[in-house]
């Protein structure tokens, strides 16, 4: 074992193995016997193809070039494809229209040429059980519309090649129609603003015929997802009327009753649409997903609410769907990136999709350890990564950097499974502390809404909280202590190094938010009121935006920082980038700025992941003094002031 310094360990896992490996599952179906899933392809320019494995385990790929399956609803998309009976319908990324792809054919278009480019996306269908009618979440952004004010969200009805025929309409957002087995009723979930999906939904269910409405669930405080018909006319959804998202059901002519109820969450919040977390089999046995503790698992609840947890090695699930009498899941372990499975009642699992066989020894992975941590008189959560990598070690009496990875949302997690962008820090001798702080899902409600009108304070307590337990236990360098974070996690990363106290030798900001009310302004409808929580409402609050702004301490700024940008992206602009990074070049603060062309939110071209990363190791490794690893061919980056 070689002996050196943290951070300069030589390792397989580079920027170069990921991108080429780097395909992403997004979601899963059975269609018969057959699976269907969907992969972002980092090497075809994120481009999302569909892959359909037949009963022979041969594959083919569904989408002939030009095409790809992925919607821009809410701009975070989700639900972009469902199959039946060889038959597949997809809302294509360039023109977001709707197509119909039948075995053997070409993709043909089923909705009409939007008035504006893109300006008609759709998302989250389901057909009929004779196939003769498709019900479909349409956002319509006008011609002359003012952004995100006039973006209109509603539920539209395609039959053959008539023009989408709109039944509900009005609320500010519409997700999950579904059609009970007999097609006499729509149930579907909807919310205004300020109120965010996890905040406050209802569950609506119309009679077709009558067109009379009920509200089964939901209301001021109770977020309702995930409807779900069973085929004897039961509707199952999930509630956290608790405070845990948990599972329950209304049975015909009966009141709505609890199905699974356990203090552990569900759910998930609905950034994306088609979120799918249970499965109701035939005999009402259900398996479901569920977090607690920072992990995730599967258990089995029989019809009278006993439940079994299912022994399988998954940490980490992102789709459950029926598969017959089994359960096909999209998910992963510590140890293996995700794969497609099915299961059966009894936990047996019988892999579909390999996951992707990364070519190194697992000695190099760093496995998860959930950690509870004191953040004032508060307990917070998080995954920690201790360095990893049977080649080398560090100088005696040395102790690792550490690296907070500060997740987005902020209403989402920390997901404990095989991450080779944490795998490429922790081989090389940083440790990972991936902090699940106040605000953060898999813990109830109670402690999500920690969050409400604090963030920019608990979030970035919590950060400093966590690396500080870290290095009072030993584990880490208290002198070298970094942050990196995207989106509402750059926000977090800017705050931290906005103040004269901060403990962080350096930050990496992805698409972080420097101006509040830059933000409050410029961003899309799904998520233009969701500051009304986090901060309060605007201009109202508006001495409360200028304070949260980290654009407004850059006097107290002194510490490195990288920012990272797409230029095409939606929700957090260029102009947010740009503010913050002119503002410390004036402060002479050590700064360096990379703006990748044709990105978004989030990057997806391996050309864009390759230099991301290789530039923020450069970045560290010219500011805490370590070599860089020889071969990799890393190309420096420019840090102005330094």
């Amino acid at each position: 074992m070689q002996i050196s310094e943290f951070g300069s360990w030589a390792t397989p896992i580079t920027a170069d193995l990921i991108t080429k490996t780097a395909v992403r599952l997004t979601d899963v179906r059975a269609d018969g016997e057959a699976v269907v899933w969907s992969e972002a392809r980092p090497s075809e320019g994120g481009r999302v193809q569909l892959v359909r494995r037949a009963p022979d385990g041969t594959t083919e790929d569904l989408l002939p070039d030009g095409f790809g399956a992925r919607t821009s609803v809410h701009e975070y998309g989700g639900a972009d494809w469902w199959v039946r009976d060889g038959v597949v319908w997809f809302a294509n990324w360039a023109d977001q229209r709707l197509y119909r792809l039948a075995p053997g054919g070409a993709p043909e278009p089923l909705t009409p040429e939007p008035e504006v480019p893109r300006g008609d996306r759709y998302a989250d269908g389901d057909l009929t059980a004779d196939g003769t009618r498709l019900v479909v979440v349409r956002e319509h952004h006008p011609k002359d519309g003012r952004g995100a004010v006039d973006v209109r969200n509603e539920l539209v009805v395609l039959t053959g090649g008539a023009e989408p025929e709109v039944v509900v309409t009005g609320p500010d957002f519409v997700a999950s129609p579904r059609f009970s087995p007999d097609a006499s009723r729509l149930a579907w979930v909807a919310w205004n603003h300020p109120d965010m999906p996890w905040d406050s939904t209802e569950l609506r269910v119309r009679d077709l015929a009558t067109g009379e409405e009920t509200v089964v669930a939901g209301g001021a405080g109770e977020s309702v997802s995930e409807p779900r018909w069973h085929a004897d006319g039961t509707l199952y959804f999930l509630s956290d009327r608790t405070g845990w998202w948990n599972l329950y059901r209304l049975r015909p002519g009966r009141t709505v009753e609890p199905a699974v109820l356990l203090d552990a969450e569900i759910g998930v919040p609905g950034w994306a649409l088609g979120t799918g977390r249970y499965v109701v089999l035939a005999d009402h046995r259900v398996v479901f997903a569920r977090w607690s503790g920072g992990f995730d698992g599967l258990a089995l609840a029989t019809a009278d609410g006993t439940i079994t947890d299912l022994a399988t090695p998954f940490t980490a699930i992102s789709a459950l769907r029926p598969a017959g009498e089994d359960v096909l899941v999209l998910a992963g372990t510590p140890k293996a990136e995700p794969s497609v499975s099915t299961i059966s009642a009894d936990g047996t699992v019988r892999t579909v999709r390999e996951p992707h066989d990364p070519g190194f020894d697992t000695a190099f992975v760093a496995t998860p350890e959930a950690i509870d941590f004191p953040s004032g008189e508060r307990t917070s959560h998080a995954l920690f990564y201790p360095p990893a990598n049977p080649g080398f070690t560090g100088p005696e009496g040395s102790k690792p950097p550490v690296l907070v990875f500060v997740h987005g949302g902020p209403t989402s997690h920390a997901v404990p499974v095989l991450a080779l962008g944490i795998q490429y820090w922790t081989s090389r001798g940083f440790g990972v502390v991936d902090v699940n702080y106040a605000g953060s899902t898999g813990f109830g409600r109670a402690y999500r809404e920690q969050l409400h009108g604090t963030w920019g304070l608990l979030d970035v307590a919590d950060c400093i909280a966590a690396v500080r337990h870290l290095a009072a236990e030993g584990r880490v360098d208290g002198g070298k202590l970094l942050i990196r974070g995207g989106s509402a996690g750059g926000y977090t990363v800017l705050v931290a190094l906005a103040r004269e106290d901060t403990p962080f030798a350096a930050g990496t900001d992805l698409f972080g938010v420097a101006d509040l009310e830059v933000l409050a302004a410029e961003t899309h409808k799904f998520e233009s009121r969701y500051l009304d929580r986090l901060i309060g409402p605007y201009p109202e609050k508006r001495d409360v935006y200028v304070e949260r702004s980290p654009l407004h301490h850059v006097d107290a700024f002194s510490r490195p920082l990288l920012v990272l940008q797409g230029a095409d992206d939606p929700v957090v602009t260029p102009r947010q980038s740009e503010l913050i990074v002119d503002a410390l070049r004036a402060r002479k603060v050590p700064v360096a700025y990379l703006l990748f062309a044709e990105e978004q939110h989030g990057f997806r071209k391996a050309e864009t992941l390759r230099r991301a990363l290789d530039a923020e190791l450069g970045f560290y490794g010219q500011l805490l003094g370590f070599p860089l690893p020889e071969g990799e061919d890393i190309e420096p980056v420019e840090i102005e002031n330094l």
